[in-house]
């Protein structure tokens, strides 16, 4: 839910009454009675706005401290905090000293652009929000109300973060982001941005750069840099696992297409969603098993990836024959270039071993093969 500003008013003026009441609330189907009595005798007619938050900074840990405000939907949109510190890194190197934040929501991103002493200002059409803003950032904060479209300031970078769903189902189209995202060029013309966007959108015909970021292997964000912002990189693959790892289209992308070695590899989401797979290999000497298809093979793991020890690649028609060969009782599905579900498919093979396995499935030329494996292993 979305809060009042009468609301967002009354968590800010009782922050420390509900940090109080906060551990005692578990927020499960089991406790929902107790919880809200709790909830009725400390707060009364704002018992569900506190159980609102409450569940909405559970849903946003990682992404600021834990005793801010937000409503669900700014939780769930908000940029987890090592992502913001990757933007708020290259705008540093690109010179910034001033951002505006023309979708700045609850003011997620205000802390990793201050971190490197670039002055911030956030702006948003939501009272409610500005008012969470406002308790999170202190006083000192720079916030306006002010639409996203019709620009108050005229100076620094513009970074925008339009709204990635509706109805609770993803937005893929550029042109119905909220606020769309031709709409937000042409309103802030001449200027640097960065825009933050939904990975799937297709971006192919962006001037700039377009960074994907992923955190332990899940992809966050796809941000679009004017090309002022690029530093002559137009595709980028930003890897954050237990260190940093930058792929970009400059890099040497030479690299063979060669049978299965001692281990098949699927890369991080964001190297894939950059388009930086070659690269990627070339980095760590892999090599792929077919020149369109993003699975690659090697003797060693790259360090802080995974992979499967290859077994035997066999036709698909054959899988379950071979994988009762083995004794597999249980197995981890990867499917590309192929139509293949792998829930579906793991129903048919009904498996009653009891050794655990992989399978990664991939077009190879113009056959669908089947590349039986070990179960995953961790470099």
């Amino acid at each position: 839910m979305t809060f009042s500003v009468a609301e967002a008013r009354f968590l800010a003026a009782n922050t420390e009454a509900i940090a109080a009441v906060e551990p005692e609330i578990t927020l499960t189907k089991s406790s929902v009675f107790a919880d809200r009595a709790v909830l009725d005798k400390h707060f009364g007619d704002y018992a569900r706005a506190v159980s609102a938050l409450i569940a909405a900074r559970r849903a946003a840990a990682g992404k600021f401290p834990a005793d801010w405000l937000t409503d669900a939907d700014a939780a769930q949109q908000a940029t987890p905090a090592r992502v913001a510190g990757v933007r708020a890194t290259r705008l540093a190197e690109a010179g910034a000293q001033m951002v505006h934040d023309v979708t700045c929501s609850v003011g997620s991103e205000a802390p990793a652009f201050r971190q490197r002493g670039i002055a911030w200002m956030g702006s948003d059409l939501d009272m409610s929000r500005l008012i969470m803003a406002r308790h999170n950032l202190g006083q000192e904060a720079w916030l306006a109300q002010a639409d996203a479209l019709r620009p108050v300031t005229s100076d620094g970078v513009v970074v925008a973060d339009p709204a990635r769903r509706a109805g609770g189902r993803r937005i893929t189209d550029p042109a119905q982001l909220l606020p769309p995202l031709p709409d937000l060029l042409d309103a802030h013309a001449g200027r640097e941005m960065a825009v933050k966007c939904a990975p799937g959108i297709d971006y192919s015909g962006w001037d700039g750069l377009v960074s994907v970021v992923s955190v332990d292997g899940g992809v966050k964000e796809a941000c679009l840099y004017t090309p002022g912002l690029a530093g002559g990189v137009r595709r980028e693959a930003v890897v954050l696992r237990e260190v940093e790892e930058r792929v970009t289209d400059l890099d040497d992308d030479t690299v063979e297409t060669t049978a299965p070695q001692r281990y098949i590899i699927d890369p991080d989401g964001a190297v894939v969603r950059a388009g930086l797979v070659r690269g990627w290999a070339a980095r760590h000497g892999l090599s792929m098993l077919d020149e369109h298809i993003a699975y690659l093979t090697g003797e060693q793991i790259p360090a802080g990836y995974s992979g499967f020890p290859f077994v035997e690649a066999v036709p698909l028609r054959s899988l379950k024959k071979v994988l009762a060969s083995h004794g597999a009782g249980s197995v981890e599905i990867l499917v590309r270039g192929v139509d293949v579900d792998p829930d579906q498919l793991r129903k048919k093979l009904k498996l009653r071993g009891k050794a655990q396995m992989a399978v990664v499935i991939a077009r190879i030329g113009d056959q669908a093969v089947a590349h039986v494996c070990g179960s995953r292993v961790h470099a």
